[in-house]
């Protein structure tokens, strides 16, 4: 039985060849000429009186303006999918808001209890909204038409529209990813991309028009940090990053399943679709059977 499945699993492995891409970050001048000469005519130290000044002279003034981030969250949303942009966005000089789908706390995949700040019945506009992923919760939002309906209407509006890891599963869901170019969770990435009529494009993050969407967890935090780089400047992002002091530097390779040892690599496979499999079908027959 373990041969036939170790075939399936290398024939997967056949069809989803291609490895995630890593945009090279773009170099930055440690002090350039134009850095010198606004550094001249800064004051000595920085007071509040003088704060914003020295704000402007430095970051210089975002692209768009944005005034509401609402990033949705619900049980079962993975931690980090919802934390590392919160992060990076609670930098941003904008309301953030923990969107839930009803009243009431939220317990995250790792058993955490959140406080969401607003709930979608409440909430019309945003400037940027953020969608996490997770697991059952998340595979339950695909088939939820009622807050697809919330997310179409919110994107109506939006400067940027995203989605992290499996989350993107969700926004792929709501139709707005059709003939776009996207980034998921590895985990069968290309399937769920097509199943929504998404273009694979095996990268760490990946833009199409106001659409952003990323790789699992951890690449949600770079690409918020390109949303803020977009729409900020490379220095407003600098400065946030060397707040977080984001320099990850893992202790071995890994992380991606190119880069994963083979008997890991097919154990995680295993043990997803044991939760993904049975869970889709049942939501599947359950959309069937409505009249």
């Amino acid at each position: 039985m373990k041969s036939l499945v170790i075939i399936s699993f290398s024939l997967v492995l056949l069809a989803c060849n291609h490895e995630q891409k890593h945009a090279a970050p773009i170099a930055i001048d440690k002090y350039s000429k134009s850095d010198s000469i606004i550094f001249e005519q800064l004051p000595d130290t920085i007071k509040e009186e003088n704060h914003s000044m020295i704000m402007d002279a430095i970051l210089g003034k975002p692209k768009h303006t944005i005034k509401t981030i609402g990033i949705l969250v619900y049980d079962g949303v993975n931690d980090l999918d919802m934390m590392g942009p919160r992060y990076v966005f609670g930098q941003a000089g904008a309301q953030v808001q923990l969107i839930a789908r009803n009243l009431g706390n939220v317990k995250t995949v790792m058993g955490v209890q959140i406080v969401p700040d607003n709930v979608i019945d409440s909430v019309n506009q945003l400037d940027i909204l953020v969608i996490p992923g997770g697991f059952t919760g998340t595979i339950q939002a695909v088939y939820d038409g009622q807050l697809h309906d919330w997310i179409r209407k919110i994107d109506k509006g939006t400067t940027y529209t995203a989605g992290v890891c499996s989350g993107v599963w969700v926004l792929g869901a709501t139709g707005l990813l059709e003939g776009k170019r996207a980034s998921t969770n590895w985990y069968r990435e290309e399937e769920f991309l097509k199943k929504f009529k998404a273009i694979p494009a095996n990268e760490r993050y990946t833009r199409d028009g106001k659409y952003w969407t990323s790789a699992g967890v951890t690449a949600g935090m770079d690409m918020s940090l390109a949303i803020l780089n977009d729409n900020w400047g490379e220095k407003y992002t600098q400065g946030v990053m060397l707040d977080m002091e984001y320099d990850p530097a893992p202790p071995i390779t890994g992380g991606t399943p190119e880069k994963t040892n083979f008997l890991v690599e097919w154990m995680m496979n295993a043990m997803y679709d044991a939760g993904v499999n049975p869970l889709m079908d049942s939501l599947e027959n359950r959309m069937k059977s409505k009249p």
